[in-house]
């Protein structure tokens, strides 16, 4: 592992003290799991991408197709959006714009690195999402670990399970103050997330009709809240066009990690006919 080159890019955001940071290996082939999983546990971010060749037959671009393999601090996870931007960013930097395929556990997905002002930005497109109900006991236990009580529920946002590459659990709140207000029982959480097979807790307040700021618990990944989640952005674009709550054709704008000190942008397209989700943002190294 000592050759092995890490990478460190951050990923919804021109800044490097912005955004969510990702390690990225863009030559994994030497290393099995084991050492993936040692390389982000020392990274301590909450997501790494780890790159191979792809499937045979997988298509795409010559040199422009990978195997993409995503490592928690604690445990592989089968898709992470943040460190599938700030992967094409990397190879967007080496290879130059356009378009990239990565086959990932959760299906294939397509990315597109284009540069505006000499700033890389990629945009990925989800796996095809789909929501579930959560039982009536599951949310009162998920509630009572983030000491929300219900009234601060905002009722336009009936909490559900999102799947767009990876489980979340969307929970609205009714005023920014108590999305601010974030601490919870770690170990409760995690333990509830995990028999859920849940990623992230996506926490959402609305700040206008397309405007959106949200929070995301990662106890499960080893880290109490990730920065900014593009697999949850994914998730809840897929939400809130099938709850109505958008138009079938939208850009939505998610507003992370400024709770944090790390403020990030997502942007979260929906297309009519087309129900996959696409989330872009910017990326830059990390000196």
């Amino acid at each position: 592992m000592t050759d092995t080159e890490v990478l460190r890019y951050t990923a919804f955001s021109h800044d490097p003290d912005g955004g969510n940071p990702a390690g990225v290996v863009l030559d994994a082939a030497g290393l099995d799991e084991r050492a993936m999983l040692e390389i982000a546990a020392g990274l301590g971010y909450s997501e790494s991408a780890f790159l191979t060749a792809p499937p045979e037959g997988f298509g795409g671009e010559e040199g422009r197709s990978f195997t993409v393999r995503y490592f928690s601090p604690k445990a592989e996870v089968p898709f992470c959006g943040h460190a599938t931007v700030a992967t094409a960013i990397a190879l967007g930097e080496r290879i130059g714009p356009g378009e990239l395929l990565f086959a990932t556990r959760a299906g294939t997905v397509p990315v597109t690195v284009t540069s505006e002002g000499g700033q890389l930005q990629a945009k990925l497109t989800s796996v095809e999402p789909h929501t579930e109900e959560i039982g009536a006991a599951d949310l009162a236990e998920a509630l009572a670990a983030l000491d929300w009580p219900e009234a601060d529920l905002d009722p336009a946002f009936p909490p559900a399970i999102a799947y767009a590459g990876a489980r979340h659990l969307v929970i609205g709140a009714r005023a920014r103050a108590r999305l601010a207000d974030l601490a919870y029982d770690f170990a409760r959480l995690e333990a509830l997330m995990r028999r859920l097979d849940l990623t992230t807790v996506q926490l959402v307040h609305r700040a206008g009709p397309a405007e959106f700021h949200v929070r995301d618990p990662f106890p499960v990944g080893g880290v109490v809240e990730d920065p900014a989640t593009g697999a949850a952005a994914a998730a809840f674009g897929a939400y809130a066009r099938e709850r109505g709550l958008v138009p079938a054709d939208a850009v939505l704008t998610l507003h992370q990690g400024a709770d944090m000190g790390r403020p990030g942008v997502l942007t979260v397209e929906l297309r009519a006919g087309d129900p996959r989700v696409r989330v872009a943002g910017q990326g830059v190294r990390i000196p």
